[in-house]
């Protein structure tokens, strides 16, 4: 704690002064909200790539790089999601830290896939068949503050999307993208979130040792509440397991696996590249061979090709929302998405 002396009517007087907390960036709002969530009630993150903005393409703006380099923590999913922060996190201060979640000890990781040309389907109630797991058992994350990762600009260009509404160049080659290594979408397997509210809350109480008792306790508390989210999640989506659907990209096996649910494949693969004509027509053929009964488009892609895709089927078009564009960036942000996914989930169950 830093001292200062001052003068007041010939007495000298000794106060303190109080070191401000670190200045934190979060990439994307789940992110954010997971950082915010262990900060509250001392102070406020800042967000990177907003709501409505591809986190794959964004285009930061200056507002969000000047964010970027004045932090003295970058909390990122890592490079798999945003290839783009790779040189901007690079030319970060010595002393600041730049932690991957991705690479924190504990995190459960899938690598990508691609269901719609997959000759069978494997059994994804397993949930403890996780290549490139991390050790589950250890929360407490205290190695991570030298990782180099990559940062983080403006978000306001919400036009970076691939798929986005406005785009019309649909005519993408199947293999045009290397879709292989980490499926980057982990945060929405609860156990991940858990995973890593520990260990934000772990490098923040390094940093910031005199708020080092709240980060904790506000991990803590995170934790119940993730318990019975996933508890309540796991009951309601209980009929959800006979059900097969399809998705506009792939990005949802880690809440698939972690409740298991099982996908009939989707649109685009993992990193939301628009398809070509051959994968749209597989696709078709597995829509009609499973008999999907839902497909989930996303709130800011255009649903022509789900729309394309089931034509025919018989099959309600419904939303998954991965990032949370619906909802309010802060602490509430994550459980609300996990809940409105299940949500759209337990529609598709009850036919209505």
């Amino acid at each position: 704690m830093l001292r200062s002396t001052v003068c007041v009517l010939g007495a000298v007087m000794t106060s303190q002064v109080v070191a401000e907390p670190p200045k934190v960036v979060a990439d994307i709002a789940p992110i954010h909200s997971l950082v915010a969530r262990v900060m509250d009630g001392v102070a406020e993150p800042v967000l990177i790539v907003p709501p409505g903005a591809s986190p794959h393409s964004h285009a930061m703006r200056p507002s969000e790089a000047r964010a970027l380099q004045s932090a003295d923590i970058v909390f990122w999913v890592g490079e798999e999601l945003t290839p783009w922060m790779d040189k901007p996190l690079s030319t970060l201060s010595a002393g600041s830290k730049k932690i991957s979640l991705l690479e924190v000890d504990g995190t459960i990781l899938h690598e990508y896939r691609d269901v719609v040309e997959e000759s069978g389907h494997d059994d994804h109630t397993d949930h403890d068949d996780h290549a490139g797991h991390k050790d589950h058992e250890d929360h407490g994350h205290e190695d991570h503050a030298d990782h180099d990762d990559h940062g983080h600009e403006d978000h306001a260009d919400h036009d970076d999307y691939a798929g986005h509404k406005d785009h019309d160049d649909h005519g993408h080659d199947d293999h045009a993208h290397d879709h292989d290594g980490t499926d980057p979408h982990a945060w929405l397997d609860p156990e991940n979130a858990r995973t890593w509210a520990f260990a934000i809350a772990n490098i923040l109480a390094e940093v910031d040792i005199e708020n080092a008792q709240a980060y904790q306790d506000n991990a803590k508390a995170f934790d119940n509440e993730l318990t019975l989210l996933g508890d309540q999640i796991n009951a309601d989506l209980a009929d959800m397991k006979a059900h097969r659907f399809i998705t506009f990209h792939d990005a949802y096996q880690y809440f698939e696996k972690r409740f298991g649910l099982e996908t009939s494949g989707s649109v685009s693969l993992g990193d939301a590249a628009n398809p070509g004509p051959a994968r749209l027509a597989t696709l078709r053929e597995k829509v009609s061979e499973d008999q999907i009964d839902c497909a989930f488009a996303e709130p800011q892609y255009d649903t022509r090709l789900v729309e394309t895709a089931i034509e025919g089927s018989g099959a309600t078009i419904l939303d998954l929302d991965p990032v949370g564009i619906a909802v309010d960036p802060g602490p509430k942000l994550y459980p609300t998405l996990l809940q409105a996914m299940a949500q759209s989930f337990l529609v598709c169950a009850n036919g209505s």
